[in-house]
C-alpha cells in the first residue's frame, strides 16, 4: 500500500499561562517564534503560538494552546514526551543550560542507544533533548544557545498506552510505520528512512490511568503528521475508513494548512495535515514571521473584542529576528 504521510509536521500541547511558554520555548528550548494566532475552533479566544528551528521546516513546529483555564490530566493516551534532536556531544552543554535557567530536568539516560535529558515545560509538560549524529536541519541560535547545540527539530513523540497491540496495529496498517525495536518497556516505530522526524515510540505503561483528551493545561493535545496536498489527506481518510477508523474527521480549514484528525485505538489524538497555498507566509514574509498576532479572516469582525480577552505577551526580538 502507498502511504502518503512522510514524517511529523507539528506537535500541540497545552499550556498554562502565554508569557510563560512564549519564554520556556524561546529561551529555554531555543526555538523562533514563528506564528502568532489563535485556536481556530470555538468562541474563547485562546492562542495558538508556533516555534519552529530557522527554516520552519515541518517536524519542527511546536505548537501550543496556553490553557491556563483547565487543567489536563496526564496519563495513559497521551503524549508522554516530545522528543527534540541536538547534536552528538552537546548533552553536557543542555544539563548546564537546564541548571542555570533552573529548568526541572533529570540525568542523563539512554533509549535505543541514543543519549537524552528528559525537562519539563513550566506547565508540567515533558520534553527530552536526545543526541542524534546524522541530523543536520538547522537550529534557531539565541544568546544562549549557539549554532553547535541548537535544536534541529522533532526525532519524534513517545506515546504512553495501556495496551501496545491495537496502537501497534494502527501504526502499522493505517500510517504504513514499521516496528524497528523493543528496549524494556519502549517499542519504536519509524516510518521512510527512519530515525529524526520519522520515529514514534510507544511506552507500554498498562496500570495507568488514562488521560484527559480534552484541551487542558499541562498535556498534550495532538500530534500532526504531514502529507504533500489535499489529495494525501483524502488517501489516508479513505485508508482508516477503509480499515474501520470511521472516526476520521471532515478536512478542515486551519487557515495556513488543511486538516484531517483520527483518534487511534490506544486513545492519541493523530493530525494529517498538509500546507494551504504559502503556509505560513500567507500573512507575513520571512522577515516578519512571528512578530505579531494574525487572525484568520472568519474572525477579524471580532478583532478588538479577541485582543481584550488575550494576556498581553511579549515575544523576545532574539525569537524573531535571526543572529547576524
Amino acid at each position: 500500500m502507498n502511504y502518503p504521510l512522510t514524517g511529523y509536521h507539528h506537535i500541540t500541547a497545552c499550556a498554562g499561562g502565554a508569557q510563560e511558554d512564549v519564554n520556556f520555548f524561546t529561551q529555554i528550548v531555543g526555538l523562533r517564534m514563528a506564528k502568532q494566532t489563535v485556536l481556530m475552533d470555538g468562541k474563547v479566544p485562546i492562542y495558538h503560538l508556533y516555534y519552529s528551528n530557522a527554516k520552519l521546516e515541518p517536524g519542527s513546529v511546536m505548537t501550543s494552546f496556553p490553557y491556563a483555564r483547565k487543567r489536563g490530566r496526564p496519563g495513559s493516551g497521551q503524549v508522554q514526551s516530545t522528543t527534540f534532536t541536538v547534536s552528538k556531544g552537546t548533552l553536557p552543554f543542555w544539563k548546564e543550560h537546564f541548571t542555570r535557567n533552573k529548568v526541572d530536568h533529570d540525568p542523563i539516560a539512554e533509549r535505543f542507544g541514543q543519549s537524552f535529558i528528559r525537562f519539563r515545560h513550566p506547565s508540567g509538560l515533558s520534553f527530552e533533548v536526545m543526541e542524534d549524529k546524522d541530523d543536520s536541519r538547522p537550529g534557531w541560535v539565541t544568546p544562549e544557545i549557539g549554532k553547535g547545540e541548537s535544536v534541529h527539530g522533532f526525532h519524534g513523540a513517545v506515546l504512553s498506552v495501556r495496551e501496545v497491540e491495537e496502537t501497534e496495529g494502527f501504526l502499522t496498517e493505517a500510517l504504513g510505520f514499521r516496528k524497528t525495536g523493543l528496549d524494556g518497556k519502549y517499542h519504536r516505530f519509524e516510518t521512510g528512512t527512519g530515525g529524526a522526524n520519522k520515529t514514534i515510540t510507544l511506552l507500554h505503561e498498562p496500570d495507568r490511568r488514562a488521560g484527559s483528551w480534552t484541551f487542558g493545561a499541562g498535556t498534550v493535545h495532538h500530534i500532526a503528521l504531514w502529507g504533500a496536498d489535499d489529495d494525501a489527506l483524502a488517501q489516508q481518510k479513505a485508508i482508516y475508513e477503509e480499515l474501520g477508523y470511521t472516526d476520521a474527521s471532515e478536512i478542515k480549514d486551519r487557515f495556513y494548512f488543511h486538516s484531517m484528525y483520527c483518534r487511534c485505538p490506544g486513545g492519541i489524538l493523530v493530525e494529517s495535515c498538509c500546507n494551504a497555498g504559502a503556509g505560513f507566509y500567507k500573512d507575513e514574509d520571512e522577515a516578519h514571521l512571528g512578530q505579531k498576532l494574525h487572525l484568520p479572516p472568519w474572525f477579524e469582525d471580532r478583532s478588538s473584542q479577541i485582543m481584550v480577552e488575550l494576556e498581553p505577551i511579549r515575544v523576545p526580538e532574539t525569537a524573531t529576528h535571526a543572529a547576524a
